[in-house]
């Protein structure tokens, strides 16, 4: 069915004992504590007191620093702690002059430190009221399950050195608006890093639907279709080549899936073909919107009576978002899925950059690319190519091609296929697929 162009090609392995390790590593019982003490804080709304160490926003932000901080103590200063904070006023959520500040705690590469690999968290939470900054706002799930998830995240992978940045991003003012997330996605912009991913955790431990259905197993993950920055010209190019469900969000999102099925068990990932739920946003978007790739990974069934919800019992029906809502197991299995994904991505070489396609009335398809220089190329084994039916939701077929910047596939008609290409490292980790043209583009080196 396929061509080869080269013999005897030697093969990377592509399953990794150390992923398993870092999965079972992830702590249930660490988690517990950390949003047991991320509720205690009574209140974390964006626009509570910031001056007392018991209550508001301002004490959480400095306990999360000083869990960061111990961490980068243990792994002997291989975690540097900084804050990014900006002033907001006249918004429709924040009225008054209030700093929002991000916690980020950054985990350095050591062949391409500029690529970077992005866990994040919200920091805040809210009752019925928007404005309201001073009743009880325990945020349980919404989102202390996700700043968890972030320092355990940091806990487990600060044991490793990677190729690629790690960043652990406990980000602030997301239901106000969004606004740490701006605040993170305008400062990368300018400090030039190259984002290879962004791992949105918001509500990872609530398995209790208000639909009735109770489910661990499941999780979604939430990426846009069409690039927020798309031109008028990457548009005119999409519509006659396809792309349309190949941005470099959605094959981020196709690698989680694959991540869940090899290394988290008993997790199977609904990859759902939308920015987020139905008229409503998250912390990825931000990112999305200056041309990150950036997802959400949250639990399938949602309970809104805890959710933005004032603490009271109404005909029999308690609401809140308090501890009992969550299911720190389940916490533990999404936090580990994050872990794996990062370790892994920050593993294997940059995906591979200008995929470029070719082939139209022709009986083969030929994909080409760029290859990396210097030190991005020194865990560089090779690529691989990849297709799939137009229909299918993940890539089906696929062949290690080896150390090369071209490729055909012979008697393989562009017509019929969706194609891509993916960086192999040495020890076999792998990039994300690239969809070929700006549509799927995960950046320049």
């Amino acid at each position: 069915m396929v061509g080869l162009t080269q013999q005897n090609l030697v093969v990377p392995a592509n399953e990794h004992p150390v992923l398993r390790d870092i999965q079972k590593d992830v702590s249930a019982q660490r988690l517990k504590s950390d949003i047991t003490t991320l509720v205690g804080f009574g209140t974390r709304h964006t626009l509570s007191q910031t001056e007392s160490d018991t209550r508001g926003i301002g004490s959480a932000r400095r306990w999360i620093k000083a869990e960061f901080e111990k961490i980068a103590k243990d792994c002997g200063g291989c975690i540097e702690v900084i804050t990014q904070s900006q002033t907001f006023s006249g918004e429709k959520r924040i009225p008054e002059p209030t700093e929002v500040m991000n916690v980020i705690a950054i985990q350095r590469g050591s062949t391409d430190d500029n690529r970077y690999i992005i866990m994040s968290g919200d920091i805040d939470s809210r009752v019925s009221d928007p404005l309201n900054a001073t009743s009880d706002s325990p945020g349980a799930n919404d989102n202390a399950t996700g700043v968890a998830g972030v320092i355990e995240a940091a806990r487990v992978l600060s044991k490793y050195k990677f190729n690629g940045t790690v960043v652990y991003a406990a980000l602030s003012g997301e239901e106000q608006g969004l606004f740490g997330g701006k605040i993170m996605a305008e400062q990368a912009l300018k400090d030039n890093w190259r984002v290879e991913a962004v791992i949105n955790n918001d509500m990872i431990g609530n398995i209790s639907g208000i639909n009735g259905v109770i489910n661990n197993t499941t999780a979604r993950v939430f990426s846009e279709g069409i690039r927020y920055v798309e031109t008028k010209e990457d548009a005119k190019i999409r519509r006659f080549s396809g792309g349309e469900v190949d941005s470099s969000s959605r094959n981020l999102a196709r690698y989680i899936d694959v991540i869940a099925d090899k290394y988290i068990p008993n997790l199977d990932i609904m990859m759902v073909y939308r920015l987020d739920r139905f008229a409503r946003g998250g912390h990825h978007r931000p990112f999305n919107q200056v041309g990150f790739p950036a997802v959400r990974i949250m639990e399938t069934n949602e309970d809104y009576t805890r959710q933005h919800q004032d603490l009271r019992v109404e005909e029999g029906i308690e609401y809140g978002d308090v501890l009992s809502g969550v299911d720190f197991d389940f916490t533990a299995k999404l936090t580990s899925l994050n872990a794996v994904t990062m370790a892994s991505l920050a593993w294997a070489p940059a995906p591979p950059a200008n995929v470029d396609i070719k082939g139209a009335v022709q009986a083969s398809t030929t994909l080409s690319w760029t290859k990396p220089e210097g030190k991005q190329a020194e865990n560089l084994a090779g690529y691989r190519v990849h297709w799939r039916l137009t229909t299918d939701a993940q890539w089906s077929h696929s062949q290690y091609v080896g150390d090369v910047d071209s490729f055909v596939l012979e008697n393989i008609v562009i017509d019929n296929y969706f194609f891509g290409v993916s960086s192999v490292s040495k020890d076999g980790f792998e990039s994300p697929v690239v969809f070929p043209g700006p549509a799927g583009s995960f950046g320049d080196y």
